[in-house]
């Protein structure tokens, strides 16, 4: 597991590189996202660690999934990701834990992210319509979650698992006394 300053640092580095891309000034960008300038500066300069939230709305103002905040920009891509050079992330408000487990720098529409998602804790997501689209699906791998899409609820269970596109609030619950985990497999669908 890296320390959190070298995630932010990662974190850091891909949103300036995403937002220079992009042409994007600080104050267009917060205006995209819905993120403040101060915040978007702090976290350009790995000075925080952002929430869940705050990373989502980012992506989404990017147009990338949230997953491809945590590469290194100047990693070279290779086909395996090794289980020890695979990014882990805590998110301090929540306390989840994610693992990037897809490897880095292709340009694969599909991404897996591996979540700890501890006892009694939600997060919820401000999602709104993203272009280019993504879908995800919730594998649960052990425990329990209550996944909120919209107006619908599913209670999921172990081996359980839910198709969802990230175009509406959505909310993630573990209603349990022991930690969840479960997979998040994100596609980006390709524009038409």
């Amino acid at each position: 597991m890296k320390d959190d300053s070298t995630v932010n640092e990662r974190i850091a580095q891909q949103v300036r590189l995403l937002r220079s891309e992009r042409g994007l000034s600080l104050d267009a960008l917060s205006t995209q996202c819905g993120v403040s300038r101060s915040m978007l500066s702090l976290i350009e300069r790995g000075e925080t660690s952002p929430t869940a939230v705050v990373l989502d709305k980012l992506a989404a103002g990017l147009g990338v999934p949230l997953a491809s905040l945590f590469d290194d920009p100047a990693r070279k891509a290779e086909p395996v990701s090794r289980h020890a050079d695979q990014v882990t992330w805590q998110d301090p408000h929540s306390g989840y834990l994610r693992r990037n487990v897809s490897p880095e720098g292709f340009q694969s529409p599909t991404r897996i992210v591996d979540v700890t998602f501890p006892p009694r804790t939600r997060v919820t997501y401000e999602a709104g319509p993203r272009t280019p689209a993504v879908l995800q699906q919730i594998w649960i791998l052990e425990g329990r979650m209550q996944i909120t899409y919209g107006s619908e609820s599913w209670l999921l269970e172990t081996g359980d698992c839910l198709v969802i596109p990230l175009d509406a609030p959505n909310s993630f619950h573990n209603p349990g006394d022991v930690p969840a985990r479960y997979a998040v497999v994100l596609t980006t669908l390709s524009r038409s």
